[in-house]
């Protein structure tokens, strides 16, 4: 199948979900038609591309495709929505195996809101980690962004950002949105055993890893 053909694909799909999305997908053909860069042709997690990251044609394929509120970390996370530990209670299943993937070390089964983190941010072609290694600990991801110049400590004043990974007391997530009234909207892992939609008051968080 042409890129083209695909694109084409692409916008009769996102143009059921919105009314938007005809016009930014005609954005990306026209980067096609000018040459202007070559793409990828590793599988991306949302729409089967992973053109180059950082060129004009992956911004506007990534304007074309992903959902208002939304980032590629994000949009990968959500693809493992419903996941659950089977056995119930053992933080296993063949899927949280996979998250454990994106950690350096080939660790066993144990919590894995960081492992689902991780590998979203490896998914999304952001991977987290000086070496890109990932983490199995909250506290380890949250020393290496206070390093790394990544980390918003929570206070007054301070309001994540969708794509933001939320640091809570030993759990983490992925910021999906910000209510009015200041309530954090996530997707986590390792949340009642299972991947799923969160909302946390404003001031519960102990910090942001602004991943952008």
């Amino acid at each position: 199948m042409s890129l083209a053909t695909t694109l084409d694909r692409i916008a009769q799909l996102q143009a059921l979900a919105d009314p938007q999305a005809a016009a930014r997908a005609a954005a990306a053909r026209r980067f096609v038609a000018t040459g202007t860069t070559t793409v990828g042709s590793a599988l991306g997690p949302s729409v089967g591309l992973a053109p180059a990251p950082g060129t004009p044609f992956a911004d506007a394929l990534r304007t074309a495709t992903a959902t208002p509120g939304s980032t590629p970390m994000i949009d990968a996370a959500r693809t493992q929505a419903g996941v659950v530990e089977a056995p119930p209670g053992s933080n296993d299943s063949p899927e949280i195996a996979r998250y454990r993937q994106a950690v350096a070390g080939a660790p066993g089964p144990g919590p894995w809101c960081a492992y689902f983190v991780s590998w979203a941010a490896r998914e999304a072609g952001t991977p987290l980690g000086d070496q890109g290694q990932g983490f199995g600990s909250v506290d380890a991801m949250w020393a290496w962004a206070q390093r790394s110049g990544r980390a918003v400590p929570n206070g007054p004043g301070v309001t994540p950002q969708v794509g933001d990974v939320v640091i809570l007391n030993q759990h983490t997530g992925i910021v999906t949105g910000v209510r009015p009234d200041g309530t954090v909207e996530t997707i986590e892992g390792n949340t009642s055993d299972r991947v799923a939609d969160r909302t946390h008051p404003a001031g519960e968080a102990i910090g942001y890893i602004r991943m952008a």
